[in-house]
């Protein structure tokens, strides 16, 4: 580990401490951040943002900044805003004499747009990398993307991460004997990886046309009555899949219904409309602020630093 002296420009004192890098949390990540610096016995640097009357964004690094530098910054909503602030970071601190940026995004916004679905539409996510890049990361470090298509976007090194083991572990202390169910078949990767940890059995729901006009879902292999049901994804954004899932789980006697996800985006009242389908709980990792953020993503972000 590194013995450093970080000089305070507000306290006009000098910080011991010893750690392997100063680490900047933005405004939508700092609780994350001062989780990771406390695990790791890294510096959390000082830093004011604010708004000016007319909406611009003012960010100011409050202490000499280090050679090696880590930010941790969602970039949910509002995205514009929270990727903007990043990339102000970012740049700051290369010109105040950082040469080496590790980049921690816990969700990633624009993720969802990876690829062009209707001609003529941007490809948000690949602007989003190119943008991040030319401002001076180093490194870019994620949880969970959509899909790693994104990664190839990078042309530095992209570290993505997975929290369903945390998950896993939640459960495990939550639950006797669950059942993993993955909302449709792409996200069944997501359910077989936790499964596979708590050696637990896992399935999906399954859409099958009856008829031109007809459609039934149903789990695809497994029985659900009289288990423990958790319905995993990675996103929750407007509850719709979740809300249909759960209410089929329950019609086929499910004894409960516990929802989980890495990124809990939650629009308007997503969170409403899931306890009401007959849900039991919310779970949720704190790469995004909400009210089901239960699960830290801290250890998985300091393993990745070490």
């Amino acid at each position: 580990m590194l013995l450093s002296k970080r000089f305070s420009y507000e306290r006009g004192i000098i910080n011991p401490f010893n750690g392997d890098y100063m680490i900047i949390g933005g405004s939508s990540s700092q609780k994350l951040a001062a989780q990771v610096a406390k695990q790791l016995d890294d510096y959390l640097c000082p830093i004011e943002t604010r708004k000016f009357p007319d909406g611009e964004r003012y960010i100011r690094i409050k202490e000499d900044v280090e050679k090696e530098m880590v930010i941790i910054q969602s970039t949910g909503y509002p995205q514009d805003e929270n990727i903007l602030e990043l990339l102000f970071l970012i740049k700051n601190i290369k010109n105040l004499g950082a040469e080496e940026i590790k980049v921690v995004i816990p969700y990633f916004g624009y993720g969802r747009q990876e690829k062009r679905f209707k001609k003529g539409e941007c490809i948000s996510a690949a602007n989003v990398a190119e943008l991040l890049e030319d401002s001076g990361a180093s490194e870019i470090i994620c949880i969970n993307l959509h899909d790693n298509q994104i990664c190839n976007f990078f042309n530095i090194p992209v570290q993505e991460l997975s929290a369903m083991p945390l998950i896993a572990y939640h459960l495990k202390e939550k639950l006797e004997n669950p059942l993993i169910v993955a909302p449709d078949k792409g996200a069944l990767s997501h359910g077989q990886e936790i499964a596979n940890i708590l050696g637990c059995p896992c399935d999906y729901l399954e859409k099958i046309r009856l008829s031109p006009d007809k459609v039934e879902t149903k789990v695809k292999n497994l029985d659900v009555e009289g288990e423990q049901a958790v319905i995993i994804d990675d996103i929750i954004s407007t509850g719709g899949t979740i809300v249909n899932a759960a209410e089929i789980l329950t019609q086929n006697g499910a004894e409960s219904v516990t929802v989980s996800c890495v990124h809990p985006v939650l629009v308007e009242d997503a969170l409403l409309k899931i306890f009401n389908s007959g849900v039991d709980d919310v779970i949720a990792t704190n790469t995004l602020t909400s009210e089901v953020s239960t699960i830290s993503v801290a250890p998985l972000i300091s393993q990745a630093l070490k």
